[in-house]
C-alpha cells in the first residue's frame, strides 16, 4: 500500500496503554504520509491534547490506564464531532455493553497488522468526507448550478466577476472573488494570490511564484506564501 494523496490531511492522536501497540501504529502511519499528533495513555491527557491540536481523528483503545477508559472518552469525542476509532481487544460484558451505545467510525481487532490499520483509517477517512461534503450554489449563463466544494480547484478574479475552475469545466458567476471566496469553506479555501484563492487540499507543490493545485500552477504571491507553504507542514 503507498501514501494516498489525501493522507496529508489526516490529523491523528492515539490513545493506548500498551507502549509497543501505540508506537508501531505510530510508525505506520507516519510511513503512509499520515500526521500522527501524539499518544497518550489515559483520559485527562489525552482530551486535553486532541482539542488543543486539533485532530480530525482518533485511534482509541477501549481500555486505558487511570478511572476513565475508552469508552468515557467517546462518549465526550462524540459530544465534541470528533470522530474515532476503537482498538478492541477481548474485553468484560459490561464494558461491551457500553460499547454498542456509542457510534465509532468502525473497530480495529488486536493484534493488527499495517495493512489492516492503513484499510481502517482510510475507510474511516471517506465516511467522513462523504458526511461533510459541502456545496455552493452558483448562477452562471443564466443556470442555477450546485455545485461540490470539493470539485473546486481555484477561484480567479475578473473585474467584477469571478471564475470558478474545477477539473473539467470553467464556471463564470456575476459576483467578486471576495464575495463568491465568503461562500466556501475558509479552512480550505485559502489566498495564494490578490486574484487567486486555492483548494488548499488540491495542492501538489510549491514553486517560487506559484503554487501546483493537481496539474495547474496558480499565482502564489509573497504575502501569502508563508501561509500556504504551512499548509504542506
Amino acid at each position: 500500500m503507498t501514501a494516498h494523496k489525501d493522507h496529508k490531511f489526516i490529523r491523528i492522536y492515539i490513545v493506548e496503554d500498551e507502549p509497543l501497540i501505540a508506537e508501531t501504529a505510530k510508525m505506520a502511519l507516519e510511513f503512509y504520509g499520515m500526521k500522527v499528533l501524539g499518544i497518550s495513555e489515559d483520559y485527562d491527557s489525552a482530551l486535553k491534547h486532541i482539542q488543543d491540536k486539533q485532530a480530525n481523528m482518533v485511534l482509541l483503545d477501549i481500555n486505558l490506564q487511570g478511572e476513565k477508559d475508552g469508552v468515557d472518552l467517546a462518549i465526550t469525542l462524540e459530544r465534541l464531532n470528533i470522530p474515532y476509532l476503537f482498538i478492541t481487544s477481548q474485553t468484560d460484558p459490561s464494558t461491551l455493553a457500553r460499547v454498542k451505545e456509542t457510534n465509532p467510525l468502525g473497530f480495529l481487532v488486536k493484534p493488527f497488522t499495517d495493512s489492516g490499520l492503513l484499510s481502517n483509517i482510510e475507510l474511516a477517512w471517506h465516511k467522513i468526507a462523504l458526511e461533510k461534503e459541502e456545496y455552493i450554489l452558483i448562477r452562471s449563463e443564466g443556470e442555477r448550478i450546485k455545485l461540490n466544494q470539493a470539485s473546486i480547484l481555484y477561484l480567479k478574479a475578473f473585474d467584477n466577476y469571478c471564475y470558478i475552475i474545477t477539473l473539467d469545466k470553467e464556471y463564470l458567476v456575476p459576483h467578486t472573488l471576495k464575495h463568491t471566496a465568503e461562500k466556501l469553506n475558509a479552512a480550505i479555501f485559502k489566498k495564494s494570490h490578490r486574484s487567486y484563492v486555492i483548494n488548499s487540499q488540491k495542492i501538489k507543490g510549491i514553486k517560487s511564484d506559484s503554487v501546483v493545485v493537481e496539474d495547474i500552477d496558480v499565482p502564489l504571491s509573497s504575502t501569502y506564501k508563508k501561509d500556504i507553504k504551512d499548509l504542506l507542514l
